[in-house]
């Protein structure tokens, strides 16, 4: 069970160097994500970049133009790299502040480094570019590079004292995960399928015509892609309904946080439910000025005692 944390009382001046490091990281290539962190207090923020930093390398090392054995490579010298932190055996004076910054991290919250070792397992997955007959099958690479970062997440949020129903917390978390990738997955199909890569199940596909891809700004030809699209957005809005259930569980930050980042993903949802053919025809984003609002919507609490007054009601 996941209690809140203390906030580290002194942090050096090499650690803070690092989480500097990882924060400017995070400012300069998290669209998303930087709007909830900035909700939270400084050790929690400072800790969440040190994962978002981690994670970035992993993804950049996937998304890059190297070879994929040269890539393969990578990955294990970073998951060698996350060996050190889970030994301890980094030292403040490490050259490679995302490693300072991670230890430090791990050493003053409860989060599961082995999640980011799922995550490595994903990005493989993508480098040896593997595809998905069925939703079960997308489910395990989903929970690998996402939901494993909403449990790791929850390790620097922490849980509320006696929260009803706390021990579900790491898989509401998870399922959150599941939630925002496979929205990701959606406004990313056309792009995706430029790079040669296809998330979306084959029997989700062949059910709506759309084995053919989404390499045009139209659909396949005979296709029902608005359909299929329709199909996965409701998937998507079952597993963002469950993993709501987490924010009243959170402090009042820590749950900011969290409906901020999972409120952007919702409106991008919602936009594409609106004109699914949009994601043919370029990434669907948010406004700043609309991710800002969502943030502070997020810190006004609405969106907990929103999910906390239904799950009362379904319960009743």
């Amino acid at each position: 069970m996941i209690r809140t944390v203390e906030s580290p009382t002194h942090v050096s001046a090499p650690v803070l160097a690092a989480y500097s490091y990882c924060e400017a990281v995070t400012g300069q290539q998290a669209r998303n994500f930087a709007y909830g962190i900035r909700l939270l207090p400084t050790h929690k923020r400072r800790a969440m970049s040190a994962l978002y930093a981690f994670s970035r390398r992993v993804d950049d090392i996937g998304d890059g133009a190297l070879a994929p054995e040269v890539k393969a490579a990578r990955l294990e010298d970073t998951r060698a790299l996350l060996a050190r932190v889970r030994d301890r055996s980094v030292a403040e004076d490490d050259t490679d502040p995302v490693a300072v910054a991670l230890s430090h991290t791990a050493d003053h919250f409860p989060i599961p480094l082995g999640g980011l070792d799922e995550l490595i397992d994903g990005v493989l997955m993508d480098v040896r570019g593997e595809t998905y007959e069925t939703w079960d099958d997308l489910k395990v690479y989903c929970r690998c590079v996402a939901g494993a970062i909403g449990r790791l997440s929850l390790g620097v949020f922490g849980t509320e004292p006696g929260a009803r129903g706390v021990e579900r917390a790491p898989e509401y978390a998870d399922t959150l995960g599941l939630a925002l990738q496979l929205t990701n997955i959606l406004r990313d199909v056309r792009e995706d399928a430029e790079d040669g890569r296809t998330y979306l199940p084959a029997d989700d596909l062949a059910k709506f015509g759309c084995s053919a891809g989404f390499k045009d700004t139209r659909p396949p030809e005979g296709s029902d892609f608005e359909g299929l699209v329709h199909f996965e957005v409701r998937r998507a809005r079952a597993f963002f309904a469950e993993g709501y259930r987490l924010l009243p569980m959170l402090d009042r930050r820590s749950g900011a946080c969290v409906a901020a980042m999972a409120g952007i993903y919702r409106r991008l949802l919602e936009r594409i439910e609106r004109e699914p053919e949009a994601v043919l025809r370029g990434r669907v984003s948010l406004p700043g000025r609309e991710k800002a609002y969502v943030a502070v919507r997020g810190l006004s609490g609405l969106d907990a005692r929103h999910v906390s007054r239904r799950t009362v009601r379904r319960r009743a």
